[in-house]
C-alpha cells in the first residue's frame, strides 16, 4: 500500500506535517516516506489481512509533496485519525514510532499546519499579549523581567529579597528558575508567601503592577495543590516547565487554573537542537499556544542559548521567506481567534543587547535577564534600573552610549559587559 499521491490537494481539515527525511543506505526517499506515513497512521511493516477497504479510504494519509533535492516531504493526515483535545495522542501518532524506524537515517519534524477544528478543541491562552499588558497596566513597551539568581541555593527569605530588589529597580516580572520547585533549602509554600508579600510591598512603593511567576512544576496532583495554594493566597501568575512536565499535565493545569501560565521550555534542546532527529521549536511553540500558555521562552539569537535568528523570527513574528511567501506567525499570528502569546527573550541577556532584541523582535516581548541584572556592579536594584534605562533609550531612539552619560546604572552595565 502506497501513501504517495503527488496530485492530492490537502483539505481544510487535514493536519499537514513537513519532515526532513534521509533514508538509510539502500532505501529510496519514496520508500521511506511511505514508511513514515504508514507508521504514523494505519500502516505497519507488512501486508495484513485485517485491513478493511473502508479504513484505507477514510484514514490513509497522503504524501502530496516530495523534495528529492532537499529530502523533505509533506504529509496530509485526515483529522479523523486523531482524538481532538488529546495532545498526547496526537503526538504519539505523528511524532511517535517514526523516529525509531531502522529505515530512517535522519528524521526532523520541521513544521505542522493545524486545522481550525483541531485548534478549537483546545482552550488556547487565557490572557495572551493583551491580557498580560492589561494586568500589568503596560501599554506598548517591552516588559522587563528577571530570574532569581543563583537559580537554586537561596533561602526563602533571601529569594524574596532578591525579587523585591528587582521589582524595586523596575522589573515588571520576577520568576523562579526551571529547577527550583520545593527543595529543603527553599520550600515552595514559604517561598511563595514571603515573595508574594514582597511583591505587594514593591507595588505600593513603586506604584506599578508586578508579577511573580512561581514554579509549580511537580507530579500532576501536587502541581494542582501548589497552583491552588497560589490562587488562594493572592498569587497572580504561575510558571511550569512544560516539556519535562508533559503535555497532558500542561492541559490539566490550563483546565484547572484562572491564572496566567508562563511556559519554561527546559528540555527543548533534547528535541530540537540536533537537526538529524527531533522536532522544531516552532512546533513546540504552536502546541504550547494551542494548549494555552500566555508567555513562552523562545531564546534571543544574541544570548547564551541555542536558537538562531531564523528560528526565533519564525516563532515570534511574521517574516518574508526567500520565496516572498509569508511564513506563519507561530505566537502572534491571527490563528482562528486564538490569543497571541508573549515571547520571552531569555538566556544571557544584559542591557547592551536590549536595542538589538527590540529591533529584531519588536515591542511585544519580555526582556528577561538573570545574570544581566544580578551581576551589575551595584547589585540587583541597579541592574534592574539599567535594563529599564536600556529599554527607555531604545524606545526614544537614543544610543545606549549617549543615554548612559546621564544614567549611571546603564553606564556601569556597559562598562562591565560592553556594547
Amino acid at each position: 500500500m502506497t501513501f504517495i499521491d503527488l496530485k492530492y490537494k490537502p483539505k481544510r481539515t487535514d493536519v499537514i506535517c513537513q519532515y526532513h527525511v534521509v533514508p538509510e543506505n539502500g532505501k529510496s526517499l519514496r520508500e521511506v516516506a511511505d514508511a513514515v506515513a504508514g507508521e504514523s497512521s494505519i500502516g505497519t511493516w507488512t501486508e495484513i489481512k485485517t485491513m478493511e477497504k473502508g479504513i484505507g479510504q477514510k484514514l490513509a494519509p497522503k504524501i502530496f509533496y516530495i523534495d528529492f533535492t532537499n529530502s523533505k516531504i509533506r504529509i496530509a493526515y485526515p483529522i479523523e485519525l486523531f482524538e481532538l483535545g488529546n495532545l498526547p495522542e496526537i503526538l504519539s501518532s505523528i511524532g511517535g514510532n517514526i523516529f525509531g524506524m531502522k529505515s530512517v537515517k535522519k528524521l526532523f519534524w520541521e513544521d505542522i499546519d493545524i486545522p481550525k477544528k483541531m485548534l478549537k478543541s483546545f482552550k488556547g491562552p487565557q490572557y495572551g499579549i493583551k491580557g498580560i499588558r492589561k494586568m500589568l497596566k503596560i501599554k506598548n513597551r517591552p516588559l522587563v523581567g528577571t530570574i532569581v539568581k543563583p537559580k537554586v541555593g537561596l533561602s526563602e527569605a533571601k529569594h524574596a529579597k532578591v525579587a523585591y530588589d528587582a521589582w524595586l529597580g523596575g522589573c515588571d516580572i520576577v520568576k523562579d528558575d526551571e529547577n527550583l520547585t520545593s527543595q529543603n533549602f527553599n520550600e515552595f509554600k514559604k517561598r511563595f508567601i514571603l515573595t508574594n508579600r514582597m511583591r505587594k510591598i514593591a507595588e505600593k512603593k513603586t506604584g506599578d503592577k508586578k508579577a511573580y511567576l512561581i514554579n509549580c512544576t511537580a507530579e500532576t496532583q501536587e502541581m494542582l495543590r501548589r497552583i491552588k495554594f497560589v490562587e488562594e493566597r493572592g498569587g497572580n501568575y504561575i510558571m511550569l516547565d512544560i516539556l519535562t512536565l508533559g503535555w497532558a499535565c500542561l492541559q490539566t493545569a490550563r483546565n484547572f487554573t484562572k491564572l496566567p501560565i508562563h511556559a519554561h521550555r527546559a528540555g527543548h534542546a533534547m528535541l530540537d537542537r540536533d537537526k538529524n532527529f527531533g522536532m522544531s521549536m516552532e512546533i513546540i511553540a504552536q502546541f504550547a499556544r494551542m494548549v494555552g500558555v500566555d508567555t513562552l521562552h523562545i531564546g534571543t539569537a544574541y544570548g547564551k542559548m541555542s536558537g538562531g535568528k531564523d528560528e526565533i523570527l519564525h516563532i515570534e513574528k511574521e517574516i518574508e521567506s526567500d520565496s516572498t511567501e509569508k511564513t506563519k506567525q507561530y505566537l502572534n499570528q491571527k490563528w482562528f481567534g486564538v490569543k497571541p502569546v508573549f515571547a520571552v527573550a531569555s538566556g544571557g541577556v544584559y542591557p547592551s543587547l536590549v536595542p538589538k532584541i527590540i529591533e529584531f523582535m519588536g515591542n511585544d516581548v519580555v526582556l528577561q535577564a538573570g545574570g544581566g541584572i544580578h551581576g551589575h556592579p551595584l547589585g540587583t536594584v541597579s541592574g534592574a534600573k539599567a535594563m529599564r534605562q536600556a529599554v527607555d533609550a531604545s524606545l526614544k531612539k537614543v544610543s545606549l552610549k549617549e543615554y548612559s552619560k546621564t544614567h549611571e546604572e546603564l553606564k556601569l552595565a556597559i562598562k562591565k559587559w560592553g556594547l
